[in-house]
């Protein structure tokens, strides 16, 4: 028999997750290790579990994430945007509430490029009278 699983694609600057969630106990694994050991941050760990705790499913699906790019932080707001978007496949009734507490909204906040004459986007070269 098959189990039921479903899937939602999270990204935030150059970190993507993508994340499954299947019925379960609750427990949550990025990359073979689980959410503490992978993060460390207590702050990040809080991040990925925000959908959960909003919605009420914290003990109802195990969620196994795929994260690649980025840094730690970029990841953490992937995995929060692919776990609510996985929610919605699970129980079409939660988009309300996960749209207003924005975990519906993809972050568009990039790094900007670096410009020419420049030494980073912004960072001009030390002037010099002589």
């Amino acid at each position: 028999m098959a189990q039921v699983k479903f899937s939602g694609t999270g990204r935030r600057k150059n970190a993507i997750a993508r994340v499954y969630i299947y019925p379960g106990e609750g427990s949550i694994t990025i990359n073979g290790k689980q959410i503490g050991d992978y993060f460390g941050r207590r702050v990040l760990e809080m991040v990925c579990r925000q959908p959960l705790e909003l919605t009420g499913s914290s003990g109802r699906f195990d969620i196994m994430v795929r994260a690649q790019g980025g840094g730690v932080s970029g990841q953490a707001g992937a995995t929060r945007l692919g776990i609510a978007r996985a929610l919605i496949q699970a129980d079409p009734n939660l988009r309300g509430v996960l749209k207003k507490a924005g975990f519906l909204t993809r972050d568009p906040r990039m790094k900007e490029r670096r410009k020419y004459g420049l030494k980073k986007a912004r960072r001009a070269p030390q002037y010099s009278k002589r």
